[in-house]
């Protein structure tokens, strides 16, 4: 029983969180409550209205009476409708700036969570959670919420009404409430996790869409077209499934809550019918009581209907701040202090580095340092600790245990985005962004010029290439670069690095999808700037050919420096540097 009330008092709690933004929207929701209770007003005071034409006006044949009874009725009618459609615009005007709100403030925070987070996260589910459990939450505050609080209201000033008419037949009116209510919350305690798993479930289905959609090329050139279907229609029958629970559930509850609101409608009309046969009731009071019964049964059943939605929302609210509340392990120490200068002087001290959820390090005791203007070549077999070494120095991650400093100063010291903005880093992975050729290069720096746009894509051999295409610099980039070959996005994201203000220069594998004659050009382009701006250079490479002329070469084997020096040094001291030299000579025949 523990294990189904906690996770239901989360998501409440994360409800009532909310319920708390609806404070800046504070006047549209006052908007929304003042029309709720004028409506409130219209509704109880038009049985009132029939009454009296019944009583005062068909029993006694006064047509005057009949006809300002109508008349009045007739501006009861316009009022409830004004009031409706001032409740319902206003609520959803805050619940659009609610969600709004939500949207930013999930997306701020997943741009500044850290590494480690985006690794172990899945991005369809975090795709679910910024669109359609955002929209759950909406919705609710929207439509739901004013439906929950005008039922209530609706209840009480009722009750009340109905009371002052015939406290006796008022009791058996109201014995609906308290079992409604009771099923209402068994409902909400059983099934709150039920909720939860659809919309994780559809976070799941997304994943799948999401991959394919990634991979279509993979898929296509192995003909796992039909593969791929069974793959996302099982899928998409689990989350059916889920579906079909909550369905069964709502089934389970509310088919007894119909049947309450029945029967207590038969003992009002034969009681009600016994009171007016013996002259203690009159009909127009019976009538007017009648119509207090479908506006008392009507917010059961639409707190009833609210029900599935306001758990899903709950449901919805606590994943979304799962995220808002998750923890950004990589931030600014206090008084931490700006990176302005670069001497070149990088230390590793110690180094030691384990991946979050990894069970072994990917850095063991890992220890250098580097001189000024220095070009450092790190080389390696594939998942030898190349990336990491590079991942540490922007603080991407933070070392597990020693340090790493630049010019003395632990890199911990410094603020974040003065650090990350004066080191260039080209990634082994390319990502390009929907835009121009021009605004891909100048993504870190938008108010770069044309001139320096064109200079940069010079340095990275891409500038005749662009100047070939019809539009130029102006030219479309496909979704995720499409339409470039993969040596090109790269030389792109080459260009985009050299156009920011780094004092420290990473290239990761950056030439990798360039061919030979192309790469040695960019390195020569390269080898200008580094002496120009850079205080030091990493390059980590595959090739040996492509880091041959560094000044110093890390080789780095199962995530410990086994071996530093020149290309003729490691040459004569390092049986590794030998293997993988005669591997790629055999490659390369």
């Amino acid at each position: 029983m523990v294990n189904q009330v906690e996770p239901q008092d989360s998501s409440m709690r994360s409800l009532q969180r909310v319920l708390k933004s609806l404070n800046a929207y504070r006047w549209l929701s006052l908007g929304a409550l003042v029309s709720l209770l004028l409506l409130t007003v219209a509704n109880a005071i038009t049985p009132q209205l029939f009454r009296w034409g019944i009583d005062q006006g068909i029993a006694k044949q006064d047509l005057q009476i009949v006809l300002y009874s109508a008349g009045a009725m007739v501006i009861a009618a316009i009022a409830r409708g004004l009031f409706n459609f001032g409740q319902s615009f206003w609520a959803e005007a805050a619940s659009q700036g609610v969600a709004y709100d939500l949207r930013n403030k999930i997306f701020s925070k997943i741009q500044n969570l850290s590494f480690s987070y985006h690794d172990q996260a899945q991005t369809s589910q975090l795709l679910t959670r910024v669109t359609s459990d955002i929209e759950q939450i909406r919705t609710f505050v929207g439509t739901n919420l004013i439906q929950v609080i005008s039922a209530i209201v609706t209840l009480i000033s009722i009750a009340i009404v109905l009371l002052i008419m015939n406290w006796q037949l008022a009791l058996i009116t109201l014995t609906v409430i308290p079992m409604t209510g009771w099923l209402l919350a068994r409902f909400f305690t059983q099934n709150g996790e039920l909720f939860r798993q659809v919309q994780e479930q559809l976070g799941d289905l997304n994943a799948v869409l999401q991959e394919n959609l990634i991979g279509i090329r993979v898929v296509k050139a192995f003909v796992r077209e039909s593969a791929e279907a069974k793959r996302y229609t099982a899928m998409n029958d689990t989350l059916v499934a889920v579906n079909m629970k909550t369905i069964r559930a709502i089934r389970s509850t509310f088919p007894i809550i119909f049947l309450l609101s029945n029967l207590v409608t038969l003992a009002v009309f034969g009681y009600g019918g016994s009171e007016v046969i013996d002259g203690k009731f009159s009909v127009g009071e019976l009538v007017a009581f009648n119509s207090y019964l479908l506006l008392i049964l009507q917010p059961v059943l639409l707190i009833g209907f609210a029900a599935p939605a306001i758990a899903q929302a709950a449901a919805s609210a606590e994943r979304v701040y799962e995220v808002v509340d998750a923890e950004v392990e990589i931030r600014d120490r206090p008084n931490a202090l700006p990176f302005d200068t670069c001497a070149g002087r990088i230390t590793f001290e110690h180094v030691s580095f384990r991946y979050p959820g990894a069970t072994t390090e990917a850095l063991k005791e890992v220890s250098f340092e580097t001189k000024p203007k220095e070009l450092i070549a790190v080389l390696g077999m594939t998942a030898s600790g190349k990336s990491t070494i590079m991942n540490l120095i922007p603080r991407f991650y933070d070392v597990t245990a020693g340090s790493v400093r630049i010019d003395g100063r632990d890199v911990r010291d410094f603020t974040l985005a003065s650090l990350r903005s004066r080191i260039g880093i080209v990634f082994q992975e390319t990502t390009l962004f929907s835009g121009t050729l021009r605004e891909n290069i100048a993504y870190a720096k938008p108010s770069a010029t044309l001139e320096q746009v064109i200079e940069a894509a010079k340095a990275a051999q891409m500038h005749d290439f662009i100047t070939a295409l019809p539009d130029g610099y102006e030219t479309i980039v496909g979704e995720r670069g499409v339409g470039l070959s993969g040596g090109q996005k790269q030389r792109i994201a080459i260009a985009r690095t050299l156009l920011t203000d780094y004092s420290i220069l990473i290239l990761d594998d950056s030439t990798s999808a360039v061919d030979a004659q192309t790469a040695s050009q960019i390195q020569a382009a390269l080898d200008d700037l580094m002496q120009q701006k850079a205080c030091t250079t990493f390059v980590v490479a595959q090739r040996i050919s492509t880091v041959q002329n560094a000044d110093r070469i890390f080789l780095v084997d199962k995530g410990r420096l086994v071996a530093q020096g020149t290309h003729e040094e490691l040459m004569r001291s390092s049986p590794l540097y030998g293997v993988i030299l005669e591997s790629q000579v055999k490659q390369s025949k």
